[in-house]
């Protein structure tokens, strides 16, 4: 793989929490804290991304758009239909015309929760990629598949099922969440996160050319603290991070990025 300059991207996901008027909260506070960062330590050009809720998300987009806020956010989840009679969905389309950069396909949520398949989320990335979203991927393995099947082989395999279809240059981005590790404090390590992240890459490379391959931004999400994230923003395939409980703390997030800002300086 050639050596390439991938921007960070810090993303939180706030699942089910914070109505809109604590959406505007969060944002501003977020926003005030990152300038500190940026005053204290200097930008370092990664970017910082907020996945809120459906309810929220006309609330931040207006507030990021005028106040010119260097924050972008994404949905959760989006519809594998165009429009019509699905109660309850949301297509790309409706994300689009709210401006969101990118948006949640296939987290461990979904997949259990939902039933959702990879024949599914294949239709949801494709979607996704018509209507100009960044897809953020997310596969990952559970405990009985670690054990069953080593590392790397569910990732990878949900990995295939989606972009099997997939034609040109698509821009997304892979998180790998290993899902025994989502909400239970213990992150995988920072070398399991790199092999499984250049485990990924290579099969990228396989699938559509090692151009997409070196350009996909891969992040690691499972149990993501200020505390573990200096340990993963070392390793030369993992280009950020996926953060789910820790996003709702401002102070805590907002140290995820800033010292995601100054590694290395």
């Amino acid at each position: 793989m050639a050596q390439v300059s991938r921007i960070p991207l810090i993303a939180g996901n706030w699942k089910m929490n914070l109505d809109h008027l604590q959406a505007i909260a969060t944002v501003q506070k977020l926003d005030w804290t990152l300038k500190d960062a940026r005053h204290d330590y200097g930008a370092a050009g990664s970017e910082v991304a907020v996945f809120p809720p459906f309810t929220d998300l006309r609330s931040v987009q207006n507030l990021i758009a005028a106040d010119k806020l260097d924050i972008v956010f994404g949905g959760q989840d989006l519809s594998e239909h165009e429009a019509g009679a699905y109660t309850g969905e949301i297509s790309g389309a409706f994300l689009k015309g709210l401006d969101c950069t990118y948006v949640l396909i296939g987290h461990s949520e979904r997949r259990t929760l939902h039933g959702e398949t990879d024949q599914q989320l294949a239709r949801k990335f494709s979607s996704a990629v018509k209507h100009g979203l960044v897809p953020v991927l997310c596969v990952g393995e559970t405990a009985d598949d670690l054990e069953v099947h080593g590392p790397s082989a569910v990732p990878v395999a949900q990995l295939r099922a989606t972009l099997a279809g997939v034609t040109g240059t698509p821009n997304f981005v892979i998180a790998y969440e290993p899902v025994w590790a989502i909400g239970s404090g213990q992150a995988a390590t920072p070398d399991q996160a790199e092999q499984v992240a250049a485990t990924l890459r290579a099969t990228v490379a396989e699938l559509l050319g090692e151009e997409t391959a070196d350009a996909t931004r891969i992040l690691y999400g499972g149990s993501v603290k200020s505390s573990n994230i200096a340990g993963f923003m070392r390793q030369p395939n993992v280009d950020g991070a996926l953060v789910g409980g820790a996003s709702l703390d401002v102070t805590e997030f907002a140290s995820i990025a800033r010292f995601q800002k100054h590694v290395g300086t």
